[in-house]
């Protein structure tokens, strides 16, 4: 009974539901960078999604080998080190063109397993994409453009990362409680980056609360929703949704935060979006976060 409500709405609904979440987390996460450093607040992240994480899925429950738990911790330190690098994109750019950006490390791994012409048009529009984005829609003169542009790009390349790891312990056993495991391992290992100014979090009910709102609106609900929209999408049709993530994060980061686009990030943004359509459309996609 308690499926029925999700079983009536549509997948495409709910997937584009996780990505409205995960985007609309990072722009309040935006606005505590104020407040505290933007590693403090991934850190945070990645504590309540690991809560959350093992509350849920009680991995303790299942045996675990050395090398399970080393896989699975590693696969946590990859996955929270890109969220750390995200954040410090989003610090410096605006959340549409960091996300854009970011999307160049699924699209290369998608791309680079596929084959024939659509996957090497993927990478060339991917290409495109960064290109119209840093050379005509950024301002390279703003201070911190250059960091954030940085920070994007490895996280994309840590997502790359998080892709193939990924794939490799979902065959072995459960990915989410690969998942509830590697968040918990991440936390501990990043810990000393929010160490002095963790705290700060603590202020405040209020601000509490918006810390665990990043958490689960950028990690914990789009986990739980994908895991009933993806196994109901076919394959064209999780490809054209990926495809509007990136559009997402600009709507998002229009509204909320009112990070209106430039003529080159619009356009760069277009190409990305049409590469991880391409690249979707691939054996086994880009993934999702």
């Amino acid at each position: 009974m308690s499926r029925q409500p999700a079983s009536r709405v549509p997948a495409p609904a709910l997937f584009m539901a996780s990505g409205v979440s995960q985007y609309l987390g990072a722009a309040i996460a935006v606005e505590l960078f104020v407040l505290m450093p933007a590693a403090t607040v991934a850190w945070w992240r990645v504590v309540v999604a690991a809560v959350f994480l093992v509350l849920w899925r009680r991995p303790w429950r299942h045996g675990w080998t050395p090398r399970d738990l080393a896989t699975s911790g590693l696969f946590g330190v990859v996955l929270a080190g890109m969220n750390l690098l995200f954040y410090g994109a989003i610090a410096h750019l605006p959340l549409g063109t960091a996300v854009s950006l970011e999307y160049l490390g699924p699209v290369a791994v998608a791309a680079l397993g596929g084959r024939g012409a659509r996957a090497r048009v993927a990478v060339v529009l991917a290409l495109l994409g960064v290109v119209s984005i840093s050379g005509l829609g950024l301002d390279w003169a703003a201070p911190g453009t250059a960091v954030g542009v940085a920070f994007a790009l490895a996280a994309g390349a840590a997502w790359a990362g998080y892709i193939v790891l990924g794939r490799r312990i979902a065959t072995a056993r459960s990915g989410l409680d690969s998942l509830a495991v590697g968040m918990a391992v991440g936390a501990l290992v990043y810990t000393p980056l929010a160490a002095g100014t963790a705290g700060a979090a603590l202020a405040s009910p209020g601000l509490a609360l918006a810390v665990v709102g990043v958490g689960l609106l950028s990690s914990a609900v789009p986990y739980a929703v994908d895991q009933v929209a993806l196994t109901r999408l076919s394959a064209p049709t999780f490809a054209l949704l990926t495809a509007l993530l990136p559009t997402t994060s600009l709507l998002v980061g229009l509204v909320v935060l009112r990070q209106v686009p430039s003529p080159g990030e619009l356009l760069g943004l277009v190409l990305v979006s049409v590469a991880v359509a391409l690249a979707s459309r691939g054996e086994g996609g880009p993934g999702r976060r």
